[in-house]
């Protein structure tokens, strides 16, 4: 059986593992993406500019925000349900604490370089304010920002994101096969010497009869 498109390509034509006839447990859904679960969308920002040698404040640039909405948005305002693991310890993520309190969250997820978190959290606030102002008229939010770390290919003490940004990749978000690699939160992000970035994947589940 030939395996799905999507399974094997990024929209832009990048290879995926399966391409490499690289296998895995389980059964993919339709864009083997979080995309598969109806209503969620995902949008990117990525920033690349520059080269040489590092100059603080204007560059290397290789750094950016991806985007997750977790319902569409008329609905961004109705949580989700949600938990937290850690798997080594690390990594800043804001709004943690009420997921561990209560289970669930609201509002879009954004992932962003380790010293943009303030500006990715405060930018979806902005940009909530402005698309669903109503889902604010409890007079408080709190957005999850997570980090990826690009500090080593990027200018991160420049802090060239901006809310700007926030709300392009948040604009941006869409359903279906969406892009890997360096794009948004992933475009500065490196693995012990190898080349990192955004990653995704699907499982079909069984769960009191229904998928």
């Amino acid at each position: 059986m030939t395996d799905n498109p999507n399974h094997l390509a990024t929209p832009l034509g990048k290879p995926r593992a399966r391409s490499f006839g690289i296998g895995f447990d389980g059964s993919p859904g339709s864009f083997n993406a979080i995309t598969d679960v109806p209503g969620v969308a995902v949008g990117y920002a990525t920033l690349i500019s520059g080269d040489g040698a590092l100059v603080v404040g204007q560059g290397p640039v290789r750094t950016g925000v991806t985007a997750i909405l977790p319902r569409r948005r008329a609905d961004l305002a109705t949580p989700v349900f949600a938990g937290i693991f850690s798997q080594n310890g690390n990594g800043e993520l804001t709004g943690s604490h009420i997921v561990e309190e209560t289970g669930a969250f609201n509002f879009p997820i954004t992932i962003t370089n380790t010293h943009s978190c303030g500006v990715s959290r405060d930018g979806t606030l902005r940009w909530m304010q402005s698309v669903l102002p109503a889902a604010l008229d409890s007079g408080w939010g709190l957005p999850v920002a997570a980090e990826t770390y690009d500090g080593f290919l990027n200018d991160i003490n420049g802090h060239h994101l901006t809310s700007e940004h926030v709300a392009q990749a948040l604009d941006r978000a869409a359903s279906g096969p969406i892009e890997e690699g360096s794009v948004g939160g992933g475009t500065g992000m490196i693995t012990f010497g190898f080349k990192a970035g955004s990653g995704t994947a699907s499982r079909i589940v069984e769960w009191h009869g229904r998928t």
